[in-house]
């Protein structure tokens, strides 16, 4: 599964690019920031984080524009078959293009070759969340709860096959829970969902999750990741509880269309580098509950990589699949 320890490896592998001159490729025209998810989620937070500053660094406006569905297959798509020139980007928990050619037999672009892999932006763990009104507020009461009344769990997750509803599978199998599997337009829209009680348990990433939890909207039960959050200390990890999926979480990435100019993506890696790397973006990104987490683009290429191949054992042993 995705290993804690790539977020080390993407932050040395920011010390290369940082010190390199920045390309001489110019914008000629606004760059669009495609979010595949609906607005709020942990991808749309961090677009509308780093628009402005792009904006500045470039010299072009940014536009954060979002196109939700298909577990974010239909932004992806469009990122895949626009003109491939640098101007528009997806930003993406990139762990749904790992699993989508597991997923779907007829997907309409190819994430290795359409898409261009430019930098990683942040780590941010799952919360495993419930709604307030089941009346329980630990892993343990979820489960007698699930096993006394089947029908009282249901699984909120971004889209079918993003990581997070491959999570849900995990942990339901772990802890012999017959629960439903709900997909929504993303984590936000996942969220709202189980604030409401219309689906009433969620695995999600902390950077849309938290504020729920923190405003006593959603009760945190587990989260993953190597250690407990500093702001929510009562909340154990998966480890400790020795569920599946410990190192799972939101890996967000910026890739632009395949077949854009090298000296573009260089360009793009080494400003959005420098703007992850300031101590103000770096304490906004904490704010939201994430790590920053860049890299050089052939780092993120060999994460997808990695992914792709150990996610594919999980979606096999697990008879996921989509049509």
């Amino acid at each position: 599964m995705i290993k804690q320890s790539l977020i080390s490896c993407a932050l040395a592998g920011s010390m290369l690019f940082g010190s390199m001159a920045v390309q001489a490729y110019e914008f000629e025209r606004p760059v669009r920031i495609v979010v595949p998810f609906a607005p709020g989620g942990t991808s749309d937070i961090l677009a509308r984080l780093i628009a402005p500053e792009l904006s500045t660094a470039i010299g072009q406006p940014v536009i954060v524009e979002n196109k939700p569905g298909a577990s974010g297959n239909i932004g992806a798509d469009y990122v895949a078959k626009v003109n491939a020139d640098g101007h528009t980007l997806l930003l993406m928990d990139v762990a749904a293009l790992a699993t989508a050619p597991h997923l779907y037999s007829n997907l309409s672009y190819d994430p290795v070759n359409d898409l261009a892999p430019v930098t990683m932006v942040s780590f941010s763990p799952y919360i495993m969340a419930v709604n307030p009104k089941l009346g329980v507020s630990s892993v343990e009461e979820m489960v007698a709860l699930g096993k006394s009344d089947p029908r009282a769990l249901s699984a909120a997750n971004s889209g079918i096959g993003g990581a997070n509803h491959i999570a849900s599978v995990l942990v339901g199998d772990h802890l012999d829970l017959d629960w439903s599997i709900i997909p929504y337009r993303g984590g936000s829209d996942a969220s709202r969902a189980v604030v409401s009680g219309e689906s009433t348990v969620l695995i999600n990433g902390s950077t849309a999750t938290k504020p729920f939890v923190l405003s006593e909207q959603l009760t945190a039960v587990a989260v993953t990741g190597p250690s407990r959050l500093t702001d929510l200390p009562d909340v154990p990890t998966f480890t400790e509880l020795d569920m599946p999926g410990e190192n799972m979480g939101s890996w967000q990435g910026i890739l632009t269309t395949g077949g854009s100019p090298a000296d573009a993506i260089e360009r793009l890696n080494a400003e959005l580098q420098k703007i992850i790397e300031s101590e103000d973006m770096q304490e906004r990104i904490a704010g939201q509950g994430a790590v920053a987490a860049n890299g050089s683009s052939q780092e993120m290429i060999d994460w997808l990589a990695d992914n792709h191949e150990n996610m594919g054992v999980v979606i096999e042993q697990y008879g996921i699949k989509i049509e």
